[in-house]
């Protein structure tokens, strides 16, 4: 059965907890050459979109649900969204968790936008939100 809007709340179990570090903070600011010095020294904070490195990490359960027909070679990322509460830093243990938010279907076309909880210590610190676009199987046809 493909993916329907009868799947909107769906929350799958959280993937394993990421350990944010000093040196992932400034290997990601790095690989976007953002020499911003907030991202260094003594008590760094991760740049924002860092969020996306832990949040794709909870993605794995959505294209793994077979019930839903996913297939990530067929999916595109059309929209990324963060709301805050507070920066990440090192040491931050983050635990992301997954939810189908909404979920349209145009013909072949599969619009769903899903919500990763990212908690510390069972807080949330940031919510990503992303829209993926995925084609069905008979898209190449």
């Amino acid at each position: 059965m493909p993916i329907t809007p009868e799947h909107v709340g769906r929350r799958y179990p959280a993937a394993p907890a990421y350990v944010v570090s000093r040196a992932k903070i400034a290997e990601f600011a790095d690989a976007l050459c953002d020499d911003n010095p907030a991202y260094r020294g003594d008590e760094p904070v991760a740049p924002p979109t860092f969020a996306a490195v832990i949040a794709a990490q909870a993605w794995d359960a959505l294209f793994g649900d077979e019930e839903l027909g996913l297939a990530l070679n067929r999916t595109m990322h059309a929209d990324q969204t963060f709301t805050f509460r507070r920066p990440l830093r090192p040491d931050d243990a983050v635990i992301a968790q997954l939810s189908i938010e909404k979920v349209r279907n145009r013909g072949n076309l599969d619009m769903v936008t899903v919500l990763v909880d990212l908690a510390v210590d069972g807080e949330t610190v940031c919510e990503a939100r992303s829209t993926l676009m995925h084609t069905g199987e008979d898209a190449d046809a």
